[in-house]
């Protein structure tokens, strides 16, 4: 069916005002920038921000030595100096040069607290991927050096700087137009876990694989292992839970305005997908409790998706109308049928940016919410001021999806003291909340950051 779009013009001037605030001129200083983590969404960060801002881009980091020059090369195409950065194997060399003003932080999640926490200490400001960490304790310790060394963190969670999302928050949810909210479901139905099951072998010259496993427990190299496949491993991860609920419990907890759950439990395996070496689960579901609230997630990486329009999104459900939310659109649909639905798609931007039109894997839809996500992470670093998905909001969010699973794996409901930083009663699940660190690499500690 062909779908009508009802929007008023309050909604489309609120629209345009985030847009326009998102848009304005930054500061005409040319901040010095580095990269640790070359791949994938290291590049495609990197590039939006060299779309917003006179950057210049001084050094790289990788451990994969085709990576790493690869991407020296296209930087060199990108920035306006035409410069090629200066490149390291080891980010700790690439920070002791102290020429940076903002690092970027695009690593598989094992490696993300060390570098943040070093780049912090080093007086750098940093954008880190999500999740933040991979167990709850390095989050408490990154969230402790953004605090003591006075710096800006932006996590990767750019739900938080779509447009048509904000517009959906603003327009739909703060307007009341669901009524009273009592439940909000979130999901993931890609069949994005890793299938086959390729034999293990000699990792590749060109690859540092003892360094790339670093804190990880040391497993075999295997083609799945890198590059992207990492998440196919709890060991560098937290499944789909830590990739993609994340996502989407912080894009709630954005909209609602909500702080820690009370508590949280999980249930789920690998309960279909059985031949592949992958070790995440195939499916699961979750629940975060925030008292009269219930966030729901579920992941399938099997079957249909209940509705093909939104296999990655939220559904939040009122009293007074239903709202779907996703990276591609919103849709409100009212309780009241003379009421008018109201429908909105995500706005690109391939004219205004035309390299999206050819970047190598990009998310053309996704461009825009990362464009205005490093115009707020800038304009939080102008103001010493704290951005829109600030490292506390990431800490919430990733430690809420690492209970989800640690909840999985004891079997039981974890109820979350955010003072004291411990499940209530559990010491069994307090001893899970940091991993074991693989030697000579030491777990950060938050008390003696």
């Amino acid at each position: 069916m062909k779908r009508r779009t009802f929007l008023s013009a309050s909604s489309l001037a609120s629209s345009a005002t985030f847009l326009s605030s998102q848009t304005k001129p930054m500061d005409s200083k040319v901040r010095r920038v580095g990269l640790i983590g070359c791949g994938w969404y290291g590049k495609c960060d990197l590039f939006r921000l060299i779309q917003v801002s006179p950057v210049n881009v001084v050094s790289l980091c990788d451990v994969d030595k085709r990576m790493l020059e690869q991407a020296a090369e296209l930087v060199a195409t990108r920035q306006a100096s035409k410069k090629k950065p200066r490149t390291y194997a080891d980010y700790r060399q690439m920070l002791k040069e102290r020429d940076l003003d903002l690092v970027l932080v695009a690593t598989p999640d094992h490696w993300h607290a060390l570098p943040t926490i070093e780049a912090l200490q080093a007086g750098m400001d940093v954008y880190v991927q999500k999740p933040i960490s991979v167990d709850i304790v390095e989050g408490q310790a990154m969230l402790a050096a953004a605090r003591k060394y006075k710096r800006v963190v932006q996590v990767g969670t750019q739900r938080r700087s779509t447009p048509h999302l904000v517009e959906a928050r603003d327009r739909i949810l703060r307007e009341g137009k669901l009524g009273t909210i009592g439940l909000v479901e979130i999901y993931c139905y890609y069949h994005m876990r890793a299938r086959s099951n390729p034999p293990d072998t000699a990792p590749p010259e060109y690859l540092d694989y003892e360094m790339w496993t670093g804190p990880a427990p040391m497993r075999p190299y295997n083609e799945l292992v890198h590059p992207r496949s990492w998440r196919a491993f709890m060991e560098y991860g937290n499944g789909i839970v830590g990739d993609m609920c994340i996502h989407m419990l912080d894009m709630v907890r954005w909209m609602l305005d909500l702080g820690w759950p009370a508590s949280v439990s999980s249930a789920g395996g690998i309960l279909v997908e059985k031949n592949s070496k992958a070790n995440i689960t195939d499916t699961q579901t979750a629940t975060f409790d925030f008292g009269n609230l219930k966030v729901v997630w579920q992941h399938r990486t099997w079957g249909h998706p209940p509705d093909p329009q939104y296999p990655w999104g939220a559904t939040f459900y009122g009293d007074k109308g239903t709202l779907k939310a996703s990276v591609f659109s919103y849709d409100f649909i009212p309780v009241d049928k003379n009421a008018p639905k109201i429908h909105q798609d995500v706005t690109y931007e391939l004219e205004q940016y035309p390299e999206d039109k050819t970047e190598d894997r990009l998310e053309k839809h996704v461009a825009p919410a990362i464009r205005a996500h490093m115009r707020d992470f800038l304009a939080a670093i102008d103001q010493r001021s704290k951005p829109v998905a600030d490292i506390e909001q990431g800490h919430i969010s990733t430690a809420s999806c690492i209970l989800a699973n640690l909840s999985l794996q004891l079997g039981r409901t974890l109820k979350w003291d955010p003072v004291k930083h411990r499940v209530i009663g559990d010491e069994e699940a307090n001893r899970l909340l940091a991993r074991p660190y693989r030697r000579p690499w030491v777990h950060p500690d938050p008390a003696k950051i």
